[in-house]
Formats: structure tokens, C-alpha cells, sequence
């Protein structure tokens, strides 16, 4: 399917829906409100009357299965490709219509419109994620309208809205407990006066884990999230109107996680073992957030928001990273890959055999501190004419981020299945380096609305300075003796303008725009720079809605990026992919099956994506990330054909929700044709239920099953060999809300 093929096919099925009657028809017209500067757009309204396109996932729809995994949240969304590592999505890997998934370090990540990735532009892989149980919507933009939100512009923006301040006083506490010991507790205390209003929320989830390590030691998690915001305001009537809010959030974890998965026999054999070599590796986090933001209100028309934030987070993974035998070194990654051929690795990392005096497990210590700072305003002003709606968003940002490397190995024995520390690494001298970013942002948008037209124009201006002091595993002191140091400077106009026309019942839109994604450090690397494309159609009809939607996404230098999380070094360096081309179609459907019923409704939706990927030229991917790449090759970890169903009973009393996914085969090399299997990740099909029975106007029960018919699938074979998806879990609990 080419671009014009796709174009041409959206074009006839407008021209179809057009010609209905429109007695038979729902209206689609939507009146223009004013949105917040937290928000993209802020409901289902909103986001129906983009002028691209753009999803809202609701409060109804993320408590429908109470969900912890980020994962199974965002399958409901058309254009949105993930692949699983865990199974409880710490560190999910998410994509954007064919934006490489590795840590969603190719997408804009936001939470309350602030950028929210540990450094956004000089190190975005996304080992911090903010929890999705405490948050009370998600936004997901694509497409041309998408210039606002950068750096991140090829595949689209994800800005997730955290708990607000609510209007009348609100205590809520859910709790649940279940398989594999795995509990969550949930509270939210908030009220509001005429000039105060305040939230305080909590959350702790935790679990045993369901992989089995050899020595019969937990492979679980325990992670605490707390956020608490205070505003103050004046008078509702006051002429001009301030509201000041100020957002505390901290959050830390401990996760008995490993990139150690298992080999080919391995996995099918025995999917949830957890080899012995993996018995010490854990994940300890830490985040802070401090975020000001002041809303001066000159009138119903014309607003500025001024936001200031400070982020700061900590991790350090310490976990097995390669294995020396009588002097051969060789990485957890090659080792699963020909268990075979190293055999004596692999019989080490089992555990099947002890260690001689040079046998050794090295285990890094991935210590790392993040900070991401800046300040940003945006001003919002409209007005309208005898049958015009104008709106002009002028927005500015000064960001600078770091990533502080301090990293050291410790080698160890293995001796009767257990690992015994032999020699302790200093740190520092692994890597001892300071990676900065320096950037400032504009961008203007005007929003010209005549009668049922709406065009959105816009252009976005990226400075950036990245930078890199290196001191060198000598110099653990950082004294300077010897600093290495490099630059790379960035300064790019991205362009972009995007139309909606309503008709009765259908609206047709789409648009043209620059994709954009920063290099690294490296002097002299460019940027991946892109044109995408889209053409789509909203529609409303005979009880139906739903959207259609192509796009095509040219880019002229894609960039990959040498990630250990893919089986790379773990540099960060990148590497430029030249032309690369991806295209595809997103379908999304809405029906109630019981609409004349009057104590039930039965709605389903229903979301399809189909994404082609191909390779225009030919190369050798550094590290091997990708393999040998030919062209006419298809990109890596992007599945071809997805798609999720969500059919729900609702009565007064009670709600059941079942949800069905498909997610397609992908490859995990650049590759063609038939995947070879030692490249290849099955589909699967899992089905989750969930839910709740409501015992008066305050309390409810809960019960959710995660993949219910207790499928076995692999969800990955990276960062080092297979790994399994979450197995059949049961849970159940209680909310409490008054």
C-alpha cells in the first residue's frame, strides 16, 4: 500500500459517508471552549474536533480495569505500538504510528503538560514512567496539530493528566489484592474553598513477582507514589484573575528486574524461569517533582500560564551484563542468542556449574542521576467575528537536563547455584561521564474557523546545544586530568498546518507537518528529520462513531540509537538510519448494542492498526542493534497488524468489562520476507475482565483478571533473550469513595 493508495482509499470513503441524509445523521459540529495549559485538549469533546489526529482516554475508561500497567492502558489506542519487558509495565517501550518503541524515547512525554522523561533531550530513554493508577486522563495527539509539543515531533505526544484539586470535598480509598502476593492501595483526600483548594493522593503497589528464580528468591517489586497539590486563587468575580498552583510529586522504587532473559529451549520449556545468574540484580529508583504553575486570567478570552518544574531522578540497575570464562568475555545478550556454541557462559549463567578461579559474573552498577529544569509560558488568546472563531497559542520554554553517569562492576563466583561477590568494582570507573542539553523553545499557532472550516497553521523553532564531559575511568575524583569534552548544536524551524471540515455528520481533516527528533552529542550528528502526512475522517452515524485515519511518515534520516535495553552497549550514541518510509491506516469504532434498553447499555469499541515499515537504503547498524540493513527491509519491534475490543455490560449497580488483544508478530532484526525464528516475537491474543458491584453510593467491590484464558506468550527477546508476558492473575478489592 502505497501513499497514494492510502490517500485515494480515505478520500472514497469520505465521499460515501458524505452523500448519507442527513435526516439520518448525528451532528459532529463542536463549539470552541478554552483548554487549560496542563491539558492538550482536555476531554472527548475536544479531542473529536482536532485538526489532527488525537485520542482522550477518559476517568471512566482507566478505572474500568484498574489497571497499574501503562502497557495495557494505552492498547486501546489506535497508532499506538508497545512491546512488553516485564510484565507489570515499569519501563514500558511505546511508539507512535512506527517511531522506534526502545524506553518511548522517540515520543514527547508529558505529565500536566510538562516534559517528563529523566532528561528529555539529552538522554530520554524512558527508565522513569509516572504511574498510571494515580492518573485521571491521558492524552495521546498525532498528526499535523502536534507543532505545541516538542521536541518529540514525528510520531506525536503523550501528556498524562494527573489527579486535580477537586471542586467539593472527595476521600477515596481502592484497594486489591491477588496472585503472586501483588497488592495496591490507592488514596485521595481533596477539597476546595472559594480562594483554596487542595489533593493529596498516595499510592503503593507491590508484588511477589511471577518468575521463578532458580534459588526460589522474589522477583517482584514494591513502588510508593505520592503527589500532593495546593492552589490558591482570587475572587471568581475579580477583574483580572490569578490562581497559583503548586505540585509536589515523589515516587521511589525497588524491582528484583534483570535484562537476563532465557534462551530459545529455555523459554519453551520452562517461560517463567528466572536463571540463577540473575539472582542479585535489582532496580532501585528515586523521583521528585516540584512544579509551580500561576494562571493569570485577563478575561474569558485571553489567557497566560506560567509554569515552572524541577525534576530529579536517581536510579541505579545493578544487573549481570556479561560473563568471562578462562579469559573470554562475552555479553548476557550473545550468550542466549548460542547457548550452544558458549556453552560454558551459558552453563555459568545457569548456574549448572561453579566457578573456576577466572570464571566470573560481572555485574554492572548502572548508577545514574537525572535532572530535567526549565520554566515555560504560553499565552492563549481568541476571539470571533460574524462567522469566524480565531484563536492565536504563542508558547516559549528554556529547558536544560543532564545525565550523570557513575558507574562500577563487581565481579562474582558462582558456587552451588549462588553468586558470592569476588572482586568489589569502584565507582566511577565504568563510566564516569555528565551528559547536558541546553534548549530553548517557541512556537505559534493560529486557529482560523470559518462557518464548518478549521485551519490550524503553525511553526515551532528548536535551539539546542547538547553537550558531553567525559572524566574518564582514572579520574573518579573529577579533577579534570582526563576530561574529554564535545558539542553538538541544533537550530531547526518545524513547520506544520492541519484542516478540519465538519459536514453533517462526518468531519474530514488532516494535514501536513516536520517531524523532528534531536541527535546526540556527537559533533556534527543531524537531527532525524521527517514529513508526515494524514488524511482521516470522524464520523457519526446510525448509532456508529468512529474515525478512519492514513498516514505516511517520510523521513529523510531516521535515527537509531545504541541502547543496552535492545541489546546495545548502552552508549546512547546514535546512528543515522538515512531514508526510511511508514505508513499505515488507524480504525477506531464506537456502538452501544443494547440502545433501547433502559437499565443497561452495552457499548464495544473497537481499534485496529495496520503500520508498514521499509528501509530505502542499505547499511551496517553499529553494535549490531538492527543487523545488516538492506533495503526494502522492515524497521525492528514494530508490529504490523494490531487491535484491541473493549465490549462492556454497565447497570447502575454493577459493570462488567472485557478486553481483547491482538497484538501481531514483529521482528527484532531489520529483516524481509518470512521472520526467521530466531528474530521473531509471535503474536498473541490475551483477554483481561474486570469488574465491580456498587453496595450503595459509597462503597463497591472489584475483581479483575489479567490474561484470562492463562496464555503463554513471549513479549520480547531484548534486552537479552526471551521474556514472558504477565501469566492468568486474579484480584480483587474495594472502593471507597465519599
Amino acid at each position: 500500500m502505497n501513499k497514494t493508495v492510502t490517500l485515494f482509499a480515505l478520500f472514497a470513503f469520505v465521499g460515501v459517508w458524505a452523500q448519507q441524509t442527513p435526516q439520518a445523521m448525528d451532528s459532529v459540529r463542536l463549539n470552541e471552549v478554552v483548554i487549560s495549559a496542563k491539558k492538550i485538549f482536555g476531554s472527548k469533546f475536544e479531542a473529536r474536533n482536532r485538526t489532527g489526529s488525537s485520542y482522550y482516554i477518559s476517568p471512566e475508561e482507566i478505572k474500568k480495569f484498574n489497571y497499574t500497567d501503562v502497557n495495557r492502558t494505552l492498547r486501546s489506542v489506535p497508532g499506538v505500538n508497545v512491546y512488553e519487558e516485564d510484565g507489570f509495565g515499569l519501563r514500558p517501550n511505546i511508539s507512535l504510528r512506527g517511531t522506534s518503541p526502545e524506553r518511548s524515547a522517540k515520543i514527547t512525554l508529558m505529565e500536566d503538560g510538562v516534559l517528563i522523561a529523566p532528561a528529555p533531550y539529552s538522554a530520554p530513554s524512558a527508565y522513569y514512567f509516572p504511574t498510571i493508577a494515580r492518573m485521571q486522563a491521558v492524552e495521546i495527539l498525532k498528526g499535523s496539530s502536534q507543532i505545541q509539543y516538542g521536541p518529540y515531533t514525528t510520531g506525536g505526544a503523550i501528556n498524562m493528566l494527573s489527579t486535580e484539586v477537586p471542586d467539593t470535598f472527595s476521600a477515596v480509598l481502592n484497594s486489591s489484592y491477588g496472585s503472586f502476593q501483588s497488592g495496591r492501595v490507592h488514596a485521595l483526600l481533596g477539597d476546595s474553598k472559594k480562594n483554596f483548594g487542595y489533593a493529596i493522593e498516595y499510592l503503593n503497589y507491590n508484588s511477589n513477582g511471577f518468575k521463578e528464580l532458580d534459588n526460589g528468591a522474589d522477583t517482584g517489586f514494591d513502588k510508593n507514589d505520592l503527589m500532593a497539590k495546593f492552589r490558591v486563587n482570587t475572587n471568581p468575580e475579580a477583574k483580572v484573575g490569578h490562581e497559583f498552583e503548586l505540585k509536589f510529586q515523589y515516587s521511589d522504587e525497588t524491582s528484583n528486574e534483570t535484562y537476563l532473559g532465557l534462551a530459545q529451549q529455555d523459554f519453551e520449556d520452562t517461560p517463567f524461569r528466572r536463571y540463577a545468574g540473575s539472582q542479585i540484580d535489582e532496580m532501585n529508583t528515586e523521583h521528585m517533582q516540584f512544579m509551580g504553575t500561576h494562571t493569570l486570567k485577563f478575561s474569558d478570552y485571553f489567557v497566560i500560564t506560567t509554569t515552572g518544574y524541577y525534576n530529579d531522578f536517581s536510579r541505579n540497575w545493578y544487573k549481570l551484563d556479561y560473563v568471562t570464562i578462562d579469559g573470554e568475555r562475552e555479553g548476557i545478550s550473545n550468550i542466549l542468542e548460542a547457548p550452544n556454541t558458549l556453552v560454558a557462559h551459558y552453563d555459568l549463567v545457569r548456574g549448572a556449574i561453579n566457578s573456576d578461579a577466572d570464571d566470573l559474573l560481572a555485574v554492572k552498577a548502572n548508577n545514574r542521576d537525572y535532572l530535567s529544569t526549565g520554566v515555560q509560558t504560553k499565552l492563549d488568546y481568541h476571539w470571533t467575528g460574524e462567522k469566524t472563531f480565531h484563536d492565536i497559542e504563542v508558547g516559549l520554554r528554556y529547558h536544560y537536563d543532564e545525565e550523570d553517569r557513575f558507574q562500577w562492576v563487581d565481579d562474582y563466583a558462582m558456587n552451588n547455584g549462588n553468586m558470592t561477590l569476588v572482586n568489589a568494582g569502584v565507582p566511577g570507573t565504568n563510566a564516569n561521564r555528565i551528559s547536558d542539553a541546553r534548549a530553548f523553545a517557541a512556537y505559534a499557532q493560529y486557529k482560523l474557523k470559518y462557518n464548518d472550516l478549521t485551519l490550524t497553521p503553525g511553526l515551532r523553532y528548536e535551539n539546542i546545544t547538547l553537550s558531553r564531559a567525559n572524566y574518564g575511568s582514572n579520574d573518579v575524583a573529577r579533577t579534570g586530568v582526563d576530561l574529554s569534552e564535545r558539542e553538538n548544536k541544533v537550530d531547526v524551524f518545524i513547520p506544520g498546518i492541519g484542516f478540519n471540515y465538519n459536514f453533517d455528520n462526518i468531519s474530514v481533516f488532516g494535514g501536513v507537518h516536520k517531524g523532528f527528533s534531536p541527535p546526540s552529542n556527537q559533533p556534527g550528528e543531524k537531527p532525524e528529520e521527517s514529513i508526515n502526512y494524514e488524511l482521516g475522517s470522524r464520523f457519526s452515524y446510525a448509532g456508529f462513531t468512529g474515525e478512519v485515519v492514513g498516514f505516511y511518515n517520510d523521513y529523510s534520516n531516521l535515527l537509531g540509537s545504541d541502547l543496552a535495553a535492545t541489546g546495545g552497549t548502552g552508549s546512547l550514541d546514535q546512528f543515522n538510519a538515512g531514508e526510511v518510509k511508514v505508513q499505515g491506516v488507524e480504525v477506531l469504532l464506537n456502538y452501544n448494542l443494547l440502545p433501547n434498553a433502559k437499565n443497561f447499555i452495552l457499548p464495544v469499541t473497537f481499534g485496529y492498526t495496520f503500520t508498514d515499515t521499509e528501509f530505502l537504503n542499505s547499511f551496517g547498524s553499529e553494535n549490531d542493534i538492527w543487523g545488516e540493513v538492506n533495503v526494502g527491509d522492515e524497521l525492528p519491534y514494530i508490529a504490523k497488524h494490531q487491535f484491541n475490543t473493549t465490549l462492556s455490560l454497565e447497570h447502575s449497580k454493577y459493570e462488567v468489562n472485557l478486553s481483547v488483544r491482538y497484538n501481531g508478530e514483529f521482528r527484532t532484526q531489520a529483516g524481509s520476507g518470512p521472520i526467521p525464528a530466531s528474530e521473531r516475537v509471535d503474536s498473541n491474543f490475551i483477554f483481561d475482565l474486570a469488574g465491580k458491584y456498587r453496595l450503595g453510593n459509597h462503597l463497591a467491590l472489584t475483581a479483575n483478571v489479567i490474561n484470562l484464558f492463562d496464555e503463554t506468550y513471549a513479549v520480547a527477546r531484548v534486552p537479552a533473550g526471551l521474556r514472558p508476558g504477565h501469566p492468568f492473575g486474579i484480584y480483587a478489592g474495594f472502593e471507597l469513595r465519599y
